[in-house]
């Protein structure tokens, strides 16, 4: 009897390990950007969300997961990565919502709020509010790209370097300046000539003439060289926007465990916060860096930032009314950031006015 019992509980151990065995399972998931890894958020991506998933399924599930990664387009290019995480060309991407302006022209909405907070930590913590505030902003990615929303990003302040030296706004008229879709709305009271463009293109373009400028953040000007074709850099103070995300194609994330799910959903939120806290750190480093490596960095004059903001006070109500009319909820969103901002202790400029 006892031998009889002792085969039974040996025969329930055998099947319990072989079930145990036979659910553990290697998931591979193929994560990437258009940007290259220079890029603060892509670096993250790879020296952060990577190893923290990786090692957190392993700590704490029977389950393992294995990233292909590919960025600086080796998978998808900066304009192609919504669509390729929606295919499921990538079941990871991380992209720029300013490439993205007929999908996603919303969430845009700290760049139609041009000399907001200047703090990477701020502007992400205020985005958040406002996503959780404004359910579609979340919701599009789910119900027309096959995609979920796993964090935002923030990037660092936005002010203006080019290859020349310039010291009033006069000096800027008819100079070609890049920048990525909604931003170079900014560019209209200086008299520039706007130029969309992407970051991989900035040192080959200023280089050869193709525009002489970009509205962008110093870690670029650091990490992609910028500095070495464009030596002057000045503090206009555009604001710190948050406008790049991270998303998870939904067919292959639905096919995860549970606790693979959460734990990707974990990091993510954390990889979200070092976003901003990462950026508002190298901030001031970066600016000191430019300096040694040859750059004229200047700030610009509060009047002169408060003239250019004026002359843009009118825009936001008009951007909005466009798109409230397009059935989105554009002057809601601007109101709550707006409120949100000045919760974390922004004061605009100009107060601008959304009906």
């Amino acid at each position: 009897m006892f031998k009889s019992m002792k085969l039974s509980l040996l025969a329930g151990l055998l099947v319990s390990l072989g079930a145990a065995t036979a659910q553990a399972e290697t998931f591979k998931l193929r994560i990437a950007s258009g940007h290259p890894a220079a890029n603060t958020y892509v670096n993250l991506m790879t020296t952060f969300f990577v190893p923290e998933v990786t090692k957190r399924v392993a700590e704490k599930t029977q389950h393992k997961v294995e990233f292909i990664e590919g960025y600086g387009g080796a998978m998808v290019k900066v304009a192609d990565t919504l669509e390729g995480v929606q295919s499921g060309v990538v079941d990871i991407g991380g992209y720029c919502f300013c490439f993205e302006p007929s999908n996603l022209p919303l969430h845009a909405f700290q760049v139609m709020l041009p000399f907001g907070t200047m703090s990477p930590e701020k502007s992400v913590k205020m985005a958040r509010a406002v996503y959780n505030k404004v359910p579609y902003l979340s919701q599009v990615f789910e119900d027309k790209y096959n995609q979920r929303l796993l964090a935002v990003i923030a990037d660092n302040g936005y002010n203006l370097g080019t290859t020349f030296e310039w010291s009033t706004i006069n000096d800027l008229k008819g100079k070609k300046i890049a920048g990525a879709g909604l931003n170079l709305k900014w560019l209209e009271y200086a008299g520039a000539v706007p130029v969309q463009s992407s970051l991989p293109e900035a040192y080959t373009s200023m280089q050869t003439g193709v525009y002489f400028g970009w509205i962008m953040f110093p870690s670029a000007w650091v990490n992609f060289k910028l500095h070495e074709v464009a030596k002057s850099y000045t503090e206009v103070g555009f604001g710190a926007i948050t406008w790049h995300g991270l998303t998870i194609n939904k067919n292959r994330f639905n096919r995860l465990p549970k606790e693979v799910q959460n734990i990707i959903v974990e990091v993510a939120k954390e990889f979200e916060a070092k976003t901003g806290s990462v950026n508002e750190e190298n901030y001031p480093k970066q600016l000191a860096q430019l300096k040694t490596l040859g750059v004229n960095v200047k700030s610009l004059p509060d009047n002169v930032r408060l003239d250019w903001a004026n002359s843009l006070k009118p825009w936001p109500q008009s951007h909005a009314a466009d798109l409230d009319k397009q059935g989105l909820p554009a002057s809601t969103v601007l109101k709550i950031a707006l409120e949100e901002a000045e919760k974390l202790g922004h004061k605009w400029p100009v107060r601008y006015e959304i009906k």
